[in-house]
């Protein structure tokens, strides 16, 4: 019993001697007491101002990025507004230390160590965000490998062609680069291709749709050398059905009303002229609405330009449809009077009452009167018309240009003469609907598929 006892003494006093000669606060364990302690080691000799590597090649940056959010996407400055995470990893040899584990370390110590200095080429603002502190991430593992992440808002230019505008893609561009380090100091890369980038295929915007992205490595050249490049290529999809209903669908609505003209009697002068003016200012101030959302000035003449242009034309044809119409109806009727005042001044003249028979009713053509006068009377307006006649040829062998002249004239009065003015809306009523539905054609198949 006593030789039990004092073995189990023996190795208790082995375990809290070996306790003593090993503890427990070698480098491959860690607590919160020795943190700053082991930070302030490896400081020790560290230059913040000397990259790693330093004369021996150039530091390899891994990039990778998680898309937040695009809060806004401006076509009238060309840009649009992201926040992004930003990560960077890279290696540094002089921050190795044993064990397999990593250390986070507080944001405001970055001003300690060397970091990469990216930048976006193409940002116009840019910040930091710093609520409740700055968010910076510091992550250090045991083999001197550094993950430096960042939380930034930043508005970024993206070139647009807007000639096909609401149907149009976009792709735009997010480019990083080093500020000052040449490709023979630094390296960058994407850390795992085209699934370097989260993000953008839970995004949900407004008015456009995210399509593809894809990422590339480049180079940038400047007149200081050649620098490192990366660039997330992203095409947009932009929504058209909200242009229908806000645009496109009252535009038809407002081109269909001004048909309706057609089927209401010329002689309901306010009633057209109402329709026609009505129309026409509705749809120059749907078209003033269409733009204000878009660049004042600029080079693109846009498909939604076109639509509007189409739709304003048909309107103001129809507009000028009534406008010709009227005109020959007041044109026949003058023509009419014309005819009945000379029929009723030749009655009175002959003293006859019969009842005269006009045969034409154009106003180049002659009015040929039937009367029930005696023959004598008739043989003498006979005469008198052969007399004309030999005098007017006479004339005609004298001045044939002038008589060419006014044969010419006659002709183009003729061709503009319309018969029965009441035909005009009738053929509108078949022309301009099936003339609207032809050139609505020709422009979807040519905006949405060439």
């Amino acid at each position: 019993m006593s030789v039990r006892l004092h073995t189990l003494l023996i190795l208790c006093l082995s375990f809290t001697l070996g306790g003593c000669m090993y503890p427990s606060n070698h480098w491959g364990d860690w607590n919160d007491s020795q943190l700053l302690p082991t930070i302030q080691k490896l400081m020790k000799g560290y230059n913040r101002y000397l990259r790693p590597n330093f004369n021996e090649g150039p530091v390899e940056i891994g990039m990778s990025l998680d898309i937040a959010s695009i809060d806004a996407i401006s076509e009238i400055n060309m840009d649009y507004t992201a926040t992004i995470f930003l990560r960077q990893r890279w290696r540094d040899s002089r921050l190795v230390f044993p064990g397999n584990e990593s250390v986070s370390v507080d944001g405001r110590l970055v001003s300690l160590l060397w970091i990469p200095d990216t930048f976006i080429p193409d940002s116009k603002r840019s910040f930091l965000h710093d609520v409740t502190v700055e968010n910076r991430l510091i992550r250090i593992f045991s083999n001197g490998t550094v993950l430096y992440a960042l939380r930034i808002t930043a508005t970024i230019a993206c070139n647009m062609d807007l000639t096909k505008y609401p149907m149009d893609r976009q792709v735009c561009t997010l480019q990083l680069e080093s500020w000052g380090y040449n490709l023979q100091d630094v390296v960058f890369y994407w850390t795992r291709g085209n699934d370097s980038v989260k993000g953008l295929d839970t995004l949900r915007l407004a008015q456009y749709s995210v399509e593809t992205y894809y990422t590339t490595v480049s180079e940038a050249v400047y007149e200081t050398g050649q620098y490192p490049k990366l660039v997330l290529h992203f095409a947009l999809r932009r929504n058209v059905l909200f242009f229908i209903l806000e645009t496109y669908v009252p535009s038809i609505l407002l081109v269909v009303l001004s048909w309706v003209s057609f089927w209401i009697s010329q002689s309901s002068v306010p009633a057209r002229t109402c329709i026609g003016v009505t129309t026409v200012l509705t749809m120059t101030t749907l078209m003033m609405g269409a733009r204000t959302s878009l660049p004042n000035a600029n080079c693109f003449i846009k498909a939604i330009d076109v639509y509007l242009g189409i739709c304003f034309t048909f309107i103001f044809g129809a507009l000028l449809e009534y406008a010709c119409a009227h005109f020959y109806t007041m044109q026949h009727q003058t023509i009419e009077d014309f005819h009945r005042d000379l029929l009723k001044e030749f009655n009175e003249s002959n003293g006859n009452s019969s009842i005269p028979i006009v045969t034409s009713t154009q106003p180049n053509q002659s009015v040929e009167i039937g009367s029930t006068a005696d023959e004598p009377a008739e043989q003498a307006a006979h005469s008198d018309t052969r007399n004309s006649a030999v005098s007017k040829e006479e004339m005609a062998g004298q001045g044939c240009s002038l008589s060419s002249v006014k044969k010419a004239s006659r002709r183009a009065a003729s061709v503009f003469t319309v018969e029965n003015p009441h035909n005009i809306d009738c053929h509108a009523r078949t022309a301009f609907p099936a003339a609207f539905l032809f050139v609505n054609i020709l422009y979807w198949l040519y905006y949405l598929f060439l």
